[in-house]
């Protein structure tokens, strides 16, 4: 018997279809909750912190009468208060919750105490009363200045693959350089913000704008004092966050914490801009410095790698961060003899932290800047050497520097596909007779790609949990580990368990991430929410729809054959049930209709004495090809067309991945040109809002912007319906960008010297770069 159109027609929303994301009315139309918006109960207080106003130095006194009385003032917290735990780091040592009298003061921004008001505006008043003297101490404010002195917040690491030292002499060519990676701001439009309420029995429930609410509940608990049972962390949403709320959040959840305990009164702790900017992490700033060797066409025969990151006064994520960037110090290409270290260089500046990318971005940098040197030394097109150096199985040219092997070769097909769809050769041909002929303004023109590996490196916390009720009139509740920041995660998930179950997405509703519901989850970051979540849920969906397959067999005498699972039915032999009709009969039979979900990704493994390993679980890609316009007498400059090709494998939402992939782009765009992070001699942030620091804008979006999905693509792995990651690869495309630039700057020296730019690549060092060329200097 065939079946219906009806029958065969999927659920609305389940995975694979283009549908909008589950808040995206709400966001538009203001409607959507943050934590500066949520009804608090009455009578809660507002707090703020007191900031240091030196880099470096001890606190020798700290008057903070002012303070304690200024009007609406209820309470005023310093170190000597803190009931339990003072240091709050999330992986090793060294971030005090607050530095007190006799301590030594870090950073320029670092917090010393914090004031509960009856307003907002009273809080931050009053904050700006305290008088603070300090007996200053030198500053280390760079890279340089701490590689010299050898101040490391962690050990130095090291890759290594055969004797580069050895080979380099033997090259035919060699070359030595070095670049300055800037850090960026993650600009989020919701800034740090918490809100605690002191429930009975010590309880304290915890909304937080945070990416990690188990290591939030942890935190607070152990500054309480208390267990973890006593601590619950609420997220529903974050107003963004790109990494600076998976170790920054735990800080204001923590003080405001202790001011509703010490008070009995709800606590919102909310910071302005240019406090949040001050007192929280960036993307860690690099120093790369390479000695490369390579033959004829550029194929790199011998690599000697430093990279060194600029971590900030605290390790914070900084050991696994450096590590990443040496993992993608290869980025897509074969090194056949290669040295890499890692340091993390100490500075008295904020504690870098998580960006998107975590430290990948600027290792996939660094191996980019010696391509395009190559290519410049050997007067080559930089695409031709990036396609002589990829990855390829052909003479076993297909295993990394620390020894995972790439078991899916996309980039080759990839990048031929998007060479012909983005029209390279006959645009290269076009720019170069462009630049010709004009003295002034030159185009540039890159194609760069893409090969990001997906899992935590830190190998326990590829790990998720969900949990799904199905309730008796046939809608769900679903709950998983990870959190909403805008990037769709509780969208796909739901089209994971709507497509499993066979249910029209709007009968499922993604509840709050809550650490009473779903425990000891992991951070959503590295890319793999998606992944580990939807795995989990998928898992706690089939339990439910294995107890009702099992119930039908039993309760109607049949085979598992004669049932099926179609849009919002059941159909049992000849007998057909609405899905809400067949879970209220299971309930009468005394059938759980609650599950909870598990999963640890396989597989993935890293050694760090050997340094070899499989660190990811498998590697997304991409490509684009950017071009720019230049003015050389000014270094001002435009994107004028992007052209990108990534593949997301078998996607779980067209729609939300494309959208991932734009702003991804922008993003990185934004890092690599414009967004410069400033602090003056004093270790004082001097970028420290929108007027300083500069974001892209809208009209900075390329007018001709192609974004493709790589077809027919499905991971090789068996992922969440064999998709791939989206959340952070695509911000490495816009490497693209910087690489047309200085492609079009070469053009000065008729392609025959590679430009010193260091990111990001404002109009100012585009200029110097291109008065260095003019006048004949490298």
């Amino acid at each position: 018997m065939g079946k219906s159109a009806s029958e065969n027609t999927p659920p609305v929303g389940a995975a694979g279809q283009v549908i909008a994301h589950e808040s995206a009315a709400k966001h538009v139309s203001g409607e959507a909750v943050y934590i500066d918006d949520m009804m608090a109960p009455q009578g809660t207080l507002h707090a703020y912190v007191g900031l240091s106003s030196v880099a470096h130095g001890v606190v020798s006194s700290m008057s903070l009468a002012a303070v304690r009385n200024a009007p609406g003032v209820v309470d005023v917290i310093t170190r000597d208060d803190v009931p339990g735990i003072i240091d709050i780091g999330p992986v090793f040592p060294g971030d005090p919750l607050m530095v007190g009298l006799g301590d030594t003061v870090e950073f320029h921004g670092q917090v010393l105490f914090a004031v509960a008001a009856t307003s907002y505006a009273e809080a931050r008043r009053a904050a700006r009363l305290a008088k603070i003297e300090y007996t200053q101490l030198p500053a280390c404010l760079s890279i340089e200045d701490g590689l010299a002195a050898k101040n490391f917040v962690r050990p130095a690491h090291y890759q290594r693959r055969g004797d580069a030292r050895s080979a380099l002499p033997k090259a035919p060519h060699r070359l030595q350089g070095e670049l300055q990676i800037g850090g960026q701001e993650q600009m989020y439009l919701e800034g740090q913000a918490s809100l605690c309420i002191p429930e009975e029995d010590g309880g304290m429930l915890v909304y937080s704008s945070t990416q990690n609410p188990t290591e939030g509940q942890k935190l607070v608990a152990e500054v309480l004092g208390v267990d973890l049972h006593q601590v619950t962390v609420d997220t529903r949403r974050m107003g963004g966050a790109f990494g600076g709320k998976e170790t920054n959040a735990n800080q204001w959840a923590c003080i405001a914490a202790i001011l509703a305990r010490r008070t009995g009164r709800a606590v919102k702790l909310r910071l302005a801009r240019a406090d949040d900017m001050r007192a929280t992490g960036k993307r860690h700033h690099f120093l790369s410095r390479y000695d490369v060797g390579f033959d004829d066409k550029g194929q790199i025969e011998a690599l000697d790698l430093m990279l060194a990151g600029g971590c900030g006064m605290s390790p914070d994520l900084s050991d696994a961060i450096v590590d990443r960037a040496m993992f993608h110090s290869d980025n897509a290409y074969f090194l056949p003899e290669v040295e890499i270290a890692g340091h993390r260089v100490k500075t008295h500046t904020v504690s870098n932290t998580a960006f998107r990318g975590f430290g990948g971005p600027q290792g996939m940098v660094a191996i980019e800047d010696i391509i395009d040197a190559i290519a410049r030394d050997r007067g080559l097109d930089p695409l031709d050497v990036r396609k002589h150096n990829l990855y390829t199985a052909k003479g076993n040219r297909n295993t990394t520097h620390y020894g995972q092997l790439l078991e899916q070769e996309v980039l080759p097909l990839l990048i031929e596909r998007l060479e012909k769809t983005s029209d390279y050769r006959a645009r290269r041909k076009s720019i170069c007779a462009f630049n010709a002929s004009n003295q002034v303004l030159r185009r540039g023109l890159a194609l760069t790609p893409v090969k990001f590996g997906i899992s935590f490196t830190v190998q326990h916390l590829n790990q998720a949990g969900a949990l799904i009720h199905v309730y008796t009139d046939g809608s769900i509740q679903l709950n998983h580990g990870g959190t909403e920041m805008g990037q769709g995660l509780y969208t796909k998930v739901a089209q994971v368990v709507a497509e499993e179950l066979q249910v029209d997405i709007e009968h499922i509703r993604c509840t709050a991430t809550r650490t009473d519901k779903v425990p000891n989850t992991s951070p959503t970051a590295a890319s793999s929410g998606s992944d580990i979540n939807g795995m989990a849920a998928l898992a706690a969906a089939r339990k439910i729809r294995r107890r009702l397959t099992n119930f039908a067999c039993e309760h109607f005498a049949v085979s598992q054959e004669a049932i099926q699972f179609s849009r919002n039915c059941i159909t049992v032999g000849d007998r057909k049930f609405s899905f809400a009709d067949f879970v209220n009969l299971a309930y009468h039979q005394r059938i759980s209709l609650s599950a909870t979900g598990f999963y640890r990704t396989p597989k993935i493994h890293y050694d760090r004495e050997t340094a070899t390993g499989r660190p990811f679980y498998y590697f997304a890609n991409g490509a684009a090809v950017s071009e720019v316009l230049v003015d050389t007498l000014t270094g001002e400059y435009r994107v004028e067309r992007v052209d990108i090709c990534h593949d997301v494998g078998k996607s779980l939402n067209p729609a939300i991945d494309i959208g991932q992939i734009e702003g991804g782009f922008i993003q990185g765009m934004g890092w690599l040109t414009s967004e410069e992070l400033a602090w003056d001699d004093s270790g004082r942030l001097a970028t420290v809002g929108p007027a300083t620091y500069k974001i892209p804008a809208i009209g900075d979006t390329p007018p001709i912007f192609n974004v493709e999905l790589l077809p027919d693509s499905p991971n090789a792995e068996a992922t969440i319906f064999r998709s791939k990651a989206v959340g952070e690869p695509p911000l490495m495309l816009a490497i693209s960008v910087w690489s047309a630039i200085s492609d079009a700057v070469a053009s000065l020296a008729d392609y025959r010297v590679h430009p010193k730019l260091d990111t990001p690549a404002t109009p100012e060092r585009v200029l110097m770069a291109c008065e260095a060329l003019r006048q004949g200097s490298t």
